[in-house]
């Protein structure tokens, strides 16, 4: 077997196929949507070659820079979002009762398809008969906000669902790693006379910071590329007001027929999802992890 391993061309010949479809199903769309943005297309006649006219307009173009703010939006909150996971984690880590119980309900969202909570919050935030504006209306405001279809309050809304969708998701794997920390360095620490806090924020949270690190990469990058929420609750509107990259893109391609500008901002957001992942490398990269 050793013999085998150490065989160049054995070797070659397993990474292969994975390697193929890798070429195949990554880096070939890529180019292709590179290539395509700079044409003049509309998905089914011939395509005209325009050179760098639809990247150059995507530059100038306020409706994208809009939506791009929007995402950037989702995702800072998104990343926030992470803290009260982690605090949630530490907690059901601790051996509470019902932990277990408690970490079956969180993941239940992450098992539901995104249209059907995109559903269930339509009919929480429904104007009338939402279970939300009825509470308000018990509490006492007269006129509850109709939270989808105010330009001011459209996005927030949507963005509760979506933080509320990926809760278990996250819970979970901060759960995982703090449960393979070794209990004899919490042992330790508590006969030092280390308190809960010192023990979550000086040992347990050290410990789990490389995995910290990759859900802060997930939960930024999952959310500039966010879409199927946003297009079954409002479809970007009211007035592009929680249009997101993705849904723009979309807009641009399926109602617009200009599949040359939605490959461009396909492209462009390919772009700025790599940059987002280095800056989040960079500022979080330590000489002192932990691995």
């Amino acid at each position: 077997m050793n013999k085998a391993m150490s065989n160049k061309k054995i070797i070659a010949l397993y990474i292969a196929p994975a390697l193929f479809l890798i070429l195949a199903l990554i880096y070939v769309p890529i180019a292709q949507t590179g290539y395509f943005g700079l044409m003049k297309w509309n998905g089914i006649g011939e395509k005209e070659f325009i050179g760098l006219k639809n990247y150059s307009h995507l530059l100038y173009d306020p409706l994208f820079w809009q939506s791009a703010f929007h995402s950037f939006l989702l995702a800072v909150f998104s990343a926030v979002s992470l803290i009260g996971y982690l605090f949630i984690s530490f907690i059901l880590a601790g051996k509470i009762k019902g932990a277990d119980l408690l970490r079956k309900i969180y993941l239940i969202p992450m098992l539901l398809a995104s249209v059907a909570i995109a559903q269930l919050w339509l009919k929480i935030y429904h104007p009338t008969n939402g279970i939300l504006n009825s509470l308000l209306v018990s509490l006492g405001v007269d006129n509850p906000p109709a939270w989808l279809a105010e330009t001011n309050l459209a996005l927030y809304a949507i963005i509760i669902p979506i933080i509320w969708q990926y809760a278990g998701f996250y819970i979970l794997i901060y759960y995982a790693a703090l449960k393979n920390i070794p209990d004899s360095l919490i042992e330790a620490a508590r006969i030092d006379g280390a308190t809960p806090i010192q023990i979550a924020l000086k040992i347990k949270l050290p410990l789990i910071m490389n995995v910290v690190k990759v859900t802060i990469v997930l939960a930024v990058v999952g959310s500039l590329k966010y879409f199927d929420l946003i297009y079954v609750m409002t479809g970007g509107g009211p007035n592009g007001s929680s249009e997101v990259m993705a849904s723009y893109m979309y807009q641009k391609a399926f109602k617009g027929f200009d599949f040359g500008y939605a490959s461009a901002i396909g492209f462009f957001l390919l772009v700025i999802c790599l940059v987002a992942t280095w800056v989040i490398r960079k500022f979080t990269e330590s000489n002192d992890d932990i691995y």
